[in-house]
């Protein structure tokens, strides 16, 4: 509309999320302060960053964008192979009445009922874990429990064997840096080459399911079938691409946050263990609300669009930051695991249509990881400072040195 002014013409503050050393204190800082500015609107490297929840889901559901997927391919040249396949095969970078028919056909398998049968073996794995361990130690909790636990859990949701968990934790780990421009630059062929060597291995998987079905996800998705549509073998190996990569990575980074959350407030700790299963819940979404693994969220527009009185152009890339509005309208944004925190969804997983797809398989596994430390855990406190990732892409912990206090 003339006389409305674009986006690009405006002062406003900024934040550079890819600055490397916007780590851990110096991230959080950055953060509070870019709220402080009172403005719903920020600058970033590529384009804006949104600062509050309705103008999040805004562009966040909004047809006239779109997750920038195919955009990065075309900047980096990613043309042909199997990265690109994957990227343009990706059901985030699908839209319209394809994307519809793939999560009608995805969403049955990991509804929460659907979900329910893997908890016994979630818990398994928890206990397994720490039944390796003696009875008070020090514990570097990355590489010892929220890498494995994760991992192992995918496997057996995907029916894989056990003994390939660390397999898929490599895969998963390589696949997701395709979303990390550094990384796209710097390590493609070897992003490419566990693109490449994961689609060999779901293959297999595939056809051995396809001979002896099983209790797990790719049966269900081998069988799933509505108004007579059903998944070709592409769509499936990569919506169990999608489900690997959202569901290994993510969810360590969640978890360690939250178990770090915990140690550094010892009184929601001790809240916690005295109802570790009324409570594991709570404390998993006030950790998903608090601490966003994935705190930008990124569309590009397609066509111009208006919001607010702000014209953006084709082509502007916006980020919709999740820390900034799982924290609006709260009196009180601590980390409070017993805190009412109303109705809002938070933006972690997103909004709209790319809601992620294994979100109830995420909030399921940190619960029951959670309840189990909770249980067995009587005393955790710190044991050094957490080594924290950059919040450019999954905003993750690379340690977390503990002290255990474990009960048998």
């Amino acid at each position: 509309m003339p006389g409305t002014p674009l986006a690009t013409e405006l002062e406003l503050p900024s934040l550079d999320h890819t600055e490397p050393s916007l780590r851990g204190d110096r991230y959080r800082a950055a953060m509070a302060e870019l709220a402080g500015d009172g403005d719903w609107l920020a600058r970033n490297p590529f384009g804006f960053t949104v600062l509050e929840r309705e103008s999040g889901e805004f562009f966040l559901r909004t047809k006239d964008a779109v997750f920038p997927g195919l955009k990065i391919a075309e900047l980096f040249g990613i043309s042909d192979g199997p990265l690109h396949e994957e990227i343009v095969k990706n059901i985030i970078n699908i839209n319209g009445d394809d994307h519809r028919r793939l999560r009608n056909l995805v969403n049955p398998a990991l509804a929460p009922r659907a979900v329910a049968r893997y908890r016994p073996a979630m818990r398994a794995f928890a206990e397994r874990l720490l039944d390796e361990r003696s009875a008070v130690q020090s514990c570097e909790l990355i590489a010892e429990f929220a890498k494995p636990y994760p991992a192992r859990v995918i496997a057996h949701v995907m029916g894989a064997p056990l003994a390939d968990a660390p397999r898929l934790q490599d895969w998963s780990n390589w696949i997701q840096r395709q979303f990390d421009p550094a990384s796209l630059m710097a390590e493609r062929d070897r992003i490419e080459t566990a693109v490449s060597e994961f689609y060999e291995y779901a293959d297999a998987l595939i056809e051995a399911r396809r001979r002896a079905p099983g209790e797990d996800l790719i049966t269900d998705l081998i069988a799933a079938e509505q108004e007579g549509e059903r998944l070709s073998h592409d769509e499936l190996r990569n919506l169990v691409l999608n489900i690997l990569v959202g569901g290994v990575d993510t969810s360590q980074s969640q978890l360690a946050h939250a178990v770090r959350l915990l140690a550094e407030h010892p009184e929601q700790w001790a809240l916690l263990r005295q109802d570790p299963h009324g409570l594991a819940l709570a404390a998993v979404d006030e950790a998903i609300r608090y601490e966003p693994i994935t705190p930008f969220t990124a569309r590009i527009t397609i066509a111009e669009l208006e919001h607010r009185g702000i014209r953006f152009p084709a082509g502007s890339v916006v980020l919709v930051s999740a820390w900034h509005a799982n924290r609006e309208g709260l009196a009180d944004g601590s980390f409070d695991i017993a805190a009412e925190r109303g109705r809002e969804r938070v933006l972690t997983f997103g909004a709209g249509i790319h809601y992620c797809v294994g979100a109830n398989l995420a909030r399921a596994e940190m619960q029951e990881g959670l309840a189990l430390l909770a249980e067995r855990v009587s005393s955790l406190r710190l044991e050094g400072e957490p080594t924290f990732g950059t919040p450019s892409g999954i905003y993750g912990l690379e340690s977390l040195p503990l002290r255990l206090g474990l009960e048998r």
